[in-house]
C-alpha cells in the first residue's frame, strides 16, 4: 500500500509533538530539617524543571531517580537508610510533587584511628587539634564536619612548619547493616621548618630603609616556622600606612640547610609604596561649633627613616583647632612611635571664652596583639571665661582665668572583638590615669582616672546587644584651679543620648535684669564636673544584610558630690552597614523633665 505524501507529512508533525506534556508547578520536602531539606533541593533534577512544560515520559523518569537523588544527598549527613517516597499530584497550575522522608538510624562512629606520625606527632597544639577532631567515637558521621576537621589539620600543619606532611592512610568504611562508620586517618608529618632569611623589596622604588623594616622581624632566623610569625610582620607593616600593598612569600620550594642540618624557609617580603602625601578637605557643621570647613595635609613617609609629619585645621564659626604632629617609628621595644604634637584651640560660644595651647610628646607601643599602650607628658596653657564674668560694658575688660598643667598620662586600649567594623563579640574600651603636682609645673595637685567599655554580643543571624559604660573620677581639692579640658561632662549622642551635648552635670546659670530690676535665668552653661559615670544598653535588629534598626536606655551624670543623679533618656534608630563602618541615626528623649525636647544624633564610622 503507497503512503500520500499528505499523511506522511501528518504523521511527522504528530511525531514531533511532545507526547502527554506536563508542567510541574512546584516540588514539596517533608521530615527534614533546613540544612538536609537544602541539600536534597540541590540534589534534585526535578528543581532544574520546576516551571517548564516537559514531556510525560521524562517527568515520569525525574520523578524515578528523586528517591536515589534525595538518598545520595542524606548520606553526607550520616543517613544511609531512609525510606523515602515520592508522591505527584496534578491540578490546574500543573503537577505538585512531594518527597515524605523518614531518615532512619544515621551511621554512627564505631571506630576512630586518627593520628600523626613524625615530628609533629610531639607537637603540644597538635595535639590538641588531634583532640578536637569531630565526629567522636559515638556520634554521627557527618561528612562535612569529618572533612572540616581534616582540612583544619592539614591547614595546621602547614601553619605550623611541616611542610613535608602528607596522608599516610584516610578511610572511611561505612557499613550499612550495622549503621556504622570506621575512621582511619593518619598523617605523616615530616621535619618542622624553622625560620629563613627575610628579604625585601619595594618596587618600583625603595623609600624606606631596609635596616628599619629588619626591626620589625622579631624573630631571629633559626626559631621554629609559624605562619603566626608572618601575620604579625604583615600587621605591622601595614600599620605602618607606608605601602599600598604588602605581599609576604614563604618560599618553601626554595629551602635551604642551616648551620645544624635544619630546614629553613627563606621569606620574601615585596612591598609597594603608597602615595606620599594625602590631602584632606571637608565641611562640617555643628550646633555649638557652627559651620566650619577642615584642611589637611599628612605625609605619610618623609625620608628614609620613615619619619612622618601631619597639619591640620579645622576651623568653625565658635570653635576652631590648628593641630601639628610628627611621628618616629618606635620599634625598639614594641611596635609604636615617639610623637610630638602642638594644638591650638579657640572656642567662642554663647556660654564661654576659651584659648589654649598643649604641647604632646608621647611614645605608643602595642604590648600584645589586644593591648595598646601610650604614654605621654603634657604641657598645657589654658585661659577661660564664661558668659557670667561678662558683665557686659564695654568698658570693664573680661576677668579672665588662667591654667597652667604639666603631667604624665598612661592610656591602656584593649579591643578584642570579632570584627573591629562591626563586632559580634568581644570587649573594648581604655583606661586612662594622669596626674599633676602643684609647683612642678601644675597649678594644682590632681590625679584622674578615666574609663570606658563596650561589650557585644551577637543574639542569633540578626540581633546584637551592645553594653556601655564610662566611670570617671578626679582626685583634687581645688577642683575650681581646673580648666574646662580637664574636667568630665555628659551628654550628648556619644553619651547619654536623650540630652543636649553637655548638657547633663552642674551647671552656670546666666541672669539678666529686667527692665524692672529683677533678676531672670536666661540660660545655663555646662562647668565641667570632677566625676562622671554612664551607660547604656542598646539592642539592634537587622532586616537584611545592612539596614536595621536599634532601641536604646542612656542613663548617667556628671558630678561633684558623692552621689549622681541620674539622667535616663530613651530612644530609637536606624542602622546601616557601611564600607567604612556603621551609619547611625538616632532619635531620642530625656526622661528628667516632662518638657524635654527631641534630641536626633548621627554617628559615622567604627566602634573602635
Amino acid at each position: 500500500m503507497r503512503l500520500s505524501p499528505v499523511f506522511l507529512t501528518l504523521a511527522a508533525l504528530t511525531a514531533s509533538l511532545p507526547a502527554g506534556a506536563a508542567k510541574i508547578n512546584k516540588v514539596d520536602i517533608h521530615g527534614l530539617d533546613e540544612a538536609m531539606t537544602a541539600n536534597v533541593r540541590g540534589a534534585l533534577s526535578l528543581e532544574d524543571a520546576i516551571g517548564k512544560e516537559i514531556p510525560g515520559r521524562r517527568l515520569g523518569y525525574l520523578v524515578r531517580v528523586a528517591e536515589d537523588e534525595t538518598r545520595e544527598a542524606l548520606e553526607p549527613f550520616g543517613y544511609y537508610a531512609p525510606e523515602i517516597k515520592v508522591d505527584r499530584t496534578r491540578g490546574d497550575k500543573g503537577t505538585a510533587v512531594t518527597i515524605t522522608v523518614k531518615p532512619g538510624e544515621p551511621v554512627r562512629v564505631r571506630n576512630s584511628d586518627i593520628a600523626i606520625l613524625g615530628a609533629g606527632g610531639d607537637d603540644r597544639y597538635l595535639k590538641e587539634d588531634l583532640a578536637a577532631f569531630t565526629p567522636h567515637k559515638g556520634d554521627i558521621f557527618n561528612h562535612a564536619v569529618y572533612e572540616a576537621s581534616k582540612t583544619r589539620i592539614t591547614r595546621r600543619l602547614a601553619e605550623r612548619g611541616y611542610f613535608d606532611a602528607d596522608f599516610n592512610s584516610r578511610r572511611v568504611e561505612v557499613t550499612r547493616a550495622d549503621h556504622a562508620a570506621d575512621i582511619d586517618l593518619v598523617w605523616t608529618s615530616g621535619d618542622r621548618y624553622n625560620m629563613g632569611p627575610v628579604s625585601f623589596s619595594q618596587t618600583p622604588k625603595r623609600i624606606i630603609s631596609d635596616s628599619l623594616l629588619n626591626k620589625l622581624i622579631y624573630w631571629k632566623e633559626g626559631q621554629y616556622y609559624h605562619q603566626g610569625r608572618l601575620d604579625r610582620l604583615r600587621k605591622s607593616l601595614s600599620s605602618l600606612d607606608y605601602f599600598s600593598r604588602i605581599d609576604i612569600e614563604p618560599q618553601t620550594d626554595n629551602a635551604i640547610t642551616g648551620p645544624d642540618g635544619d630546614k629553613r624557609v627563606p621569606v620574601q617580603v615585596t612591598l609597594t609604596p603608597a602615595k606620599r602625601s594625602i590631602y584632606t578637605a571637608g565641611v562640617s557643621y555643628g550646633t555649638d561649633s557652627g559651620a566650619g570647613i577642615r584642611l589637611g595635609v599628612e605625609r605619610r613617609y618623609l625620608n628614609m627613616r620613615g619619619h612622618k609629619a601631619l597639619a591640620q585645621v579645622d576651623w568653625a564659626q565658635n570653635r576652631k583647632t590648628a593641630t601639628l604632629q610628627y611621628r618616629i617609628p618606635a620599634f625598639a621595644w614594641l611596635d609604636g612611635w615617639y610623637t610630638i604634637s602642638a594644638q591650638l584651640a579657640d572656642e567662642q560660644t554663647d556660654y564661654i571664652d576659651s584659648r589654649r595651647i598643649e604641647f604632646v610628646g608621647s611614645r605608643s607601643g602595642q604590648y600584645s596583639r589586644n593591648l595598646n599602650l601610650i604614654a605621654s607628658v603634657h604641657l598645657l596653657r589654658e585661659r577661660w571665661a564664661y558668659a557670667t564674668d561678662d558683665d557686659g560694658d564695654d568698658s570693664t575688660p573680661i576677668q579672665y582665668r588662667y591654667a597652667t598643667f604639666f603631667y604624665p598620662s598612661l592610656r591602656a586600649e584593649y579591643v578584642n572583638v570579632d570584627d573591629r567594623l562591626f563586632p559580634r563579640k568581644g570587649i573594648g574600651g581604655f583606661l586612662l590615669l594622669r596626674s599633676g603636682l602643684e609647683g612642678v609645673g601644675s597649678d594644682a595637685t590632681f590625679a584622674q582616672l578615666h574609663a570606658r567599655a563596650s561589650w557585644f554580643k551577637g543574639l542569633g543571624d540578626r540581633n546584637r546587644l551592645i553594653v556601655r559604660g564610662e566611670f570617671g573620677h578626679t582626685f583634687t581639692n581645688a577642683l575650681v584651679d581646673m580648666p574646662p579640658s580637664l574636667r568630665f561632662y555628659a551628654g550628648g549622642d556619644r553619651s547619654i543620648r536623650g540630652y543636649e551635648y553637655r548638657e547633663v552635670g552642674p551647671r552656670l546659670e546666666k541672669i539678666e535684669i529686667t527692665s524692672s530690676g529683677r533678676e531672670r535665668r536666661v540660660d545655663s552653661f555646662a562647668l565641667g564636673a570632677k566625676n562622671v559615670i554612664t551607660g547604656s544598653v542598646e539592642f539592634e535588629r537587622y532586616f537584611t544584610e545592612t539596614l536595621g534598626g536599634a532601641v536604646f536606655v542612656d542613663s548617667g551624670d556628671a558630678f561633684d558630690g558623692t552621689t549622681p543623679d541620674w539622667r535616663t533618656g530613651v530612644g530609637i534608630g536606624v542602622r546601616y552597614k557601611s564600607p567604612v563602618g556603621p551609619i547611625r541615626f538616632d532619635i531620642a528623649r530625656g526622661l528628667n523633665d516632662p518638657d524635654s525636647s527631641f534630641t536626633i544624633g548621627l554617628n559615622i564610622g567604627a566602634e573602635f
